[in-house]
């Protein structure tokens, strides 16, 4: 995370940069959930056609959830401010973006745990696992974002 921040620094788009992560995150997340929505399930209508299942899949993982990260690192930076946090918004941004960019590997495993195995013991301990990851990647690179950087 140090190494990104420094690289943030000196570069003439660093918006552009965290962006592309956030979104290359949400596409792998995307990919992860296209298998439940085209077998569908209780979450959608009996009669929804797959094509439809899988826009709004898209939809939601490409356009919703960026904004709701977008909120997410906001929200965090602030609370950090809070704390004494030293950061700011973009730093806050870059270092949730990098963890769902991170993490998103292990949505693919939970994908196959939940295709291959189903419902049970062993999708619940890998939603854990991915949740725990998740925020143990977020918290330590937003603690990395929010400390001053000595130079």
């Amino acid at each position: 995370m140090r190494h990104l921040l420094e690289a943030m620094a000196g570069d003439d788009r660093p918006e552009a940069r965290a962006l592309v992560y956030l979104l290359g995150g949400c596409f792998v997340i995307f990919v992860s959930a296209l298998p439940a929505a085209l077998v569908g399930g209780p979450q959608w209508p009996p009669d929804a056609p797959a094509e439809a299942r899988v826009i709004n899949t898209f939809f939601a993982w490409m356009f919703i959830a960026p904004l709701l990260f977008y909120l997410m690192a906001g929200l965090s930076h602030l609370l950090a401010r809070l704390l004494r946090g030293q950061g700011t918004f973009a730093r806050a941004r870059m270092a949730l973006f990098w963890s769902v960019l991170a993490v998103s590997p292990l949505m693919l495993l939970r994908a196959m745990v939940a295709r291959l195995i189903g419902d049970g013991p062993q999708l619940m301990v890998a939603d854990t696992l991915v949740a725990l990851a998740f925020f143990a990647f977020w918290a330590v690179s937003l603690i990395e974002a929010e400390t001053p950087s000595v130079s």
